[in-house]
């Protein structure tokens, strides 16, 4: 009986040591933190696989750079909707069978158990987030309410935050200037509506401190160097309840989407890649999650399942972008449209940026 024992142990051991590491690209900060706390430590816990995570200003643009070269290191990245679309449609991703996707925790299938759209041919989501603004409460005399007063330097002065880029930054200019959510895409879409963003944005050029990583808006807030930011929701919420950083989310003309894990063509370790996706989108670690940060699940069994935040007290499911009271004036980002006219918004943004 005890050789049995010791070959069953030593065979296990062999079984662990065969397999590879898997390599996971994400964008670093407190979301890096969320994943390694509710995905990464349990998976390896459970499979004897190690992950093995850095983290990019925007992980599609490496996996297309080592994708288009031939020399693929990275296993699983964590992307954004439109990106995970574009990549996929241009092949540089791997194909994800859906069926082989764990139930829901109350044993729905896995296709109706994803929020709406959150499965796509290459890419499973795992959290919704949101483009928010914020501001420091210890700094403003009067506080701001809506997404008309981050554009507004004489009422509430200072510098800008935003993200270096067009994304999320022309829809908000949209509905600062007094377009309906349900109608900014199609007001987008026009050359008119275009010039009506830049429009906006011309008004704040000046004041603007531009941001390319996500950690960047809450140190630009915390050293003063802004008087608002925008933010990923989930950043500012880490900075106020973890950091105790004075800090308030305003909902108003937030952009929210999902964040998808995909897995580069060519992935070296592709079979650990799928088992690491199985594991971390299950409803129990994508509710988890929400312990270490404030983005809503990408499953809806996940909804009942939310725990308190790490320091034990703090209710997650009124910091979340989905909870109905931040829903008032809120965007669905349009993946369909940021596909078709990503390279294009981009160019007049570079454009104007330099002019």
């Amino acid at each position: 009986m005890k050789k049995v024992l010791i070959l069953s142990t030593a065979l296990s051991a062999v079984a662990f040591a065969a397999q590879a590491d898997v390599a996971l690209l994400s964008w670093g900060g407190a979301y890096e933190k969320s994943q390694v706390e509710a995905y990464n430590k349990p998976f390896t816990a459970e499979t004897g696989i190690a992950v093995n995570t850095s983290a990019a200003d925007n992980p599609a643009t490496p996996i297309k750079a080592q994708v288009e070269a031939g020399n693929v290191t990275i296993d699983v990245a964590d992307v954004e909707y439109a990106d995970a679309v574009r990549l996929c449609d241009e092949g540089l991703l791997e194909e994800f069978d859906d069926s082989t996707l764990p139930a829901g925790a109350d044993g729905t299938a896995a296709t109706e158990d994803f929020l709406p759209g959150a499965l796509t041919d290459c890419g499973v989501a795992n959290i919704v987030f949101s483009t928010v603004y914020a501001y420091d409460t210890s700094k403003m005399k009067e506080a701001p309410k809506t997404i008309a007063d981050f554009f507004d330097t004489t009422k509430f002065p200072g510098k800008r935050g935003m993200r270096k880029g067009a994304k999320a930054n022309l829809e908000m200019a949209l509905m600062a200037d007094g377009v309906a959510a349900a109608d900014v895409y199609e007001t987008l879409s026009t050359p008119e509506g275009v010039d009506r963003a830049f429009k906006m944005l011309d008004k704040i050029k000046k004041d603007v401190v531009w941001w390319e990583a996500g950690a960047q808006p809450p140190q630009l807030l915390a050293d003063g160097e802004v008087a608002m930011t925008t933010a990923y929701n989930g950043r500012i919420f880490a900075a106020a309840v973890a950091e105790g950083k004075p800090f308030e989310t305003v909902w108003d003309g937030q952009v929210y989407e999902y964040d998808m894990f995909v897995i580069p063509k060519g992935a070296p370790n592709k079979d650990e890649a799928i088992k690491y996706i199985q594991f971390a989108t299950g409803s129990k670690p994508l509710a988890d999650q929400a312990a270490w940060i404030s983005y809503g699940a990408a499953r809806k069994s996940s909804g009942t399942m939310y725990p308190l935040y790490n320091d034990g007290k703090t209710e997650m499911a009124p910091f979340l972008p989905t909870a109905e009271a931040n829903l008032g004036n809120a965007l669905a980002s349009s993946y369909e449209f940021w596909v078709d006219h990503d390279t294009e918004l981009n160019e007049r943004f570079n454009a104007w940026l330099a002019s």
